[in-house]
């Protein structure tokens, strides 16, 4: 019997992130599709009913946060984390106001996304406590305990 693997869409405006993302998730992850800017987000998630998206907050035509508004508002049923360069916690707190389900910064390790898409198909929220500087003495991980809609 297989067992189905979860579903991710990616959204990032950087081709090479998007590819080195395919290498880090697909041996556990079913990897549906791609999309470059926050309106192909909406689209692709439309049209492929991915389990997770897996996005960027700044893309082009529709940045990350509003594309995810958008999605909530449509009741898409897919868990969000936004993997992104901005490290700024009020940016962090607008990400779940959005319907985020995770956060972590793109210098985190490969391994860290993954736990991060682990802990919020599970249903519970995931967010990188400390900067990637400070992370590599204590874990940069931290567990809300709460479960996300």
């Amino acid at each position: 019997m297989t067992v189905a693997r979860p579903r991710v869409l990616l959204a990032d405006d950087h081709t090479i992130v998007t590819e080195g993302l395919k290498s880090i998730l697909d041996p556990e992850f079913e990897l549906v599709g791609t999309a470059g800017d926050g309106r192909a987000l909406l689209a692709a998630a439309e049209k492929l009913q991915p389990d997770i998206i897996v996005a960027d907050i700044t893309m082009p035509l529709l940045n990350g946060l509003d594309a995810v508004r958008m999605l909530k508002k449509r009741n898409d049923r897919a868990k969000v984390v936004f993997l992104t360069m901005h490290s700024d916690a009020d940016l962090a707190t607008e990400a779940f106001r959005a319907g985020a389900s995770g956060y972590l910064l793109k210098q985190s390790a490969g391994e860290e996304l993954i736990t991060a898409i682990r802990t919020v198909l599970r249903g519970e929220v995931y967010v990188m406590s400390s900067s990637p500087a400070e992370s590599s003495s204590r874990p940069s991980v931290r567990y809300c305990g709460e479960r996300s809609t």
